[in-house]
């Protein structure tokens, strides 16, 4: 029997859990780390930090699960992506790391999209947007900014690539990361070079690890230093991982054509199986070979909805009872009684792409109670989420069923309200811990047991639950829909107007 460790390393801590063949978990630990923020959208943390997170949680949940250190055979992280570090060559980070969700590269970021590069073709077909949020235009801020930074850094990485480093001492990138947020395409020679050369950036390309591992390949063994912190063999392998949605999609059973991800959580990430490249304004992709070997991934996302869910528990000061919301909601026929909400509450992520669009409560009246919109925001996300399929469906990508993942799974009226919105059915796996179950799919196929990811899947991935869309309640929704829809163009032209009625 083998055992795998696994590391979920997120935004605010690192959680390590133990599994076996069969996808028992059977020990978890979480470990915090500090985020700093500054004015100007900057969100920074210390890479020690990870690692002292991971020893710390790896040694914690192999005594929880009274496993023989020996008896681990490989170890598989999923991590945030587009968390960029500078290291040294003694692989010392320079500067704190720039986390996804610093956004202060906003100017570099217009300058790659300004490039029209062909590499950008992943990016609206090469319409936009580039976020500020990705590799390039981090390393280019870097650059700008803190050229003695840029000039002494040995590696320009991610935290992932860290965590390997320190690990293993490879100096090495996962395929996953490098084609969702570095513009490396397989199918196209790898790296983006021309992009980086017409920034004044070729530099770059020395400074990124140069060897590029798939998810479920074997990056090396563990070096003397890591294994005696764990406590752990040298023998253990190290089995590349990725960005915890993607890698989230695995612990899902997200892999076959038609099937398609729903990450949930305050915002909503959508990411779809295809055979075949799909470009288009208005969805993200497709990245080949980003999770499965000869198969693309198709992405979209929206950029506010948990979150919304959060802003009426504020507004309501604390005093949201979920459960009886639920119930209250549950009651309501499709329209909340004439309720419409627009859920850009953050912008347009896709399929509009707008940062300056706003949400929307549409059709209050004194009667509407807080049930009502609650429900509405349910609706409204439901109806995002439709959108986003609509765009991927005139590309090319048409979803045959929806699997979820994070905290809507805990919702049965979120789940059921997203299949009859989408008018497909909606699953969700007995575990919803999907990066850290597809961390351990990925660990026992590098360590040999499954020949392929799929192989791993079908014996690790518990089914769960299936939930169909209602006839009578999708029917209600397509007409409700259609009103959706017409809420964006309606508000975008009054906002271009100055909000100045005619």
């Amino acid at each position: 029997m083998g055992y795998f460790l696994t590391a979920d390393g997120g935004t605010e801590s690192l959680r390590a859990r133990l599994y076996d063949l069969t996808g028992n978990c059977l020990g978890s630990a979480a470990v915090p780390y500090e985020t700093r923020f500054s004015a100007g959208a900057r969100a920074e943390q210390n890479p020690e930090d990870w690692w002292r997170a991971f020893v710390e949680a790896s040694r914690r949940t192999i005594s929880e699960a009274d496993v023989e250190p020996a008896a681990i055979e490989a170890i598989t992280l999923a991590t945030t992506s587009c968390t960029v570090v500078a290291l040294d060559r003694e692989g010392k980070a320079l500067r704190p790391a720039i986390i996804w969700m610093d956004v202060r590269a906003s100017d570099e970021a217009d300058a790659v999209l300004a490039t029209g590069d062909e590499a950008l073709i992943s990016n609206g077909a090469g319409r936009g947007p580039v976020s500020a949020e990705w590799m390039i235009p981090k390393a280019l801020w870097i650059a700008r900014n803190e050229p003695e930074i840029f000039e002494e850094a040995h590696t320009i990485c991610e935290y992932q690539d860290f965590m390997t480093l320190r690990l293993t001492g490879e100096r090495a990138a996962s395929l996953n990361n490098v084609t969702l947020r570095w513009h490396y395409q397989t199918d196209r020679g790898g790296w983006a070079r021309t992009l980086v050369e017409k920034l004044g950036l070729s530099a770059l390309l020395d400074k990124w690890p140069q060897r590029v591992v798939a998810p479920g390949e074997v990056v090396g063994t563990l070096s003397p230093a890591a294994a005696q912190e764990l406590g752990l063999s040298t023998r253990v392998k190290l089995v590349q991982g990725g960005a915890d949605a993607l890698i989230g999609m695995i612990g899902l059973g997200v892999a076959k054509p038609g099937q398609l991800a729903l990450i949930t959580g305050s915002s909503h990430l959508q990411f779809g199986v295809t055979e075949s490249a799909v470009h288009a304004p208005g969805v993200w992709g497709t990245y080949r070979d980003c999770v499965y070997p000869n198969r693309y991934i198709v992405e979209g996302g929206q950029t506010s909805t948990g979150s919304i869910i959060a802003w009426l528990g504020r507004l309501m000061n604390g005093t949201m009872d979920l459960d009886e919301l639920n119930r209250k909601a549950a009651a309501l026929e499709p329209g909340c009684d004439g309720l419409l909400v627009q859920d850009h509450f953050q912008g347009n992520r896709t399929p509009y792409t707008d940062a300056l669009s706003r949400g929307a409560i549409v059709g209050l009246t004194l009667a509407h109670e807080p049930h009502h919109i609650f429900r509405a925001i349910m609706e409204g996300i439901g109806f995002g989420t439709r959108a986003i399929l609509d765009a991927m469906a005139e590309a090319g990508y048409r979803g045959s069923e929806i699997t979820v993942g994070g905290g809507a799974g805990a919702s049965e009226l979120w789940l059921q309200i997203h299949a009859d919105t989408a008018g497909l059915p909606v699953c969700v796996p007995a575990s919803r811990d999907a990066p850290s179950v597809g961390a351990a799919v990925l660990a026992a196929h590098g360590a040999g047991y499954f020949a392929s990811i799929d192989e791993g899947i079908s014996a690790m991935v518990r089914p769960g639950k299936r939930i169909e869309p209602r006839p009578r309640e999708a029917a209600l929704y397509d007409g409700i829909y259609q009103q959706y829809r017409a809420l964006y163009p309606a508000l975008k032209s009054l906002r271009d107007r100055g909000g100045e009625p005619r």
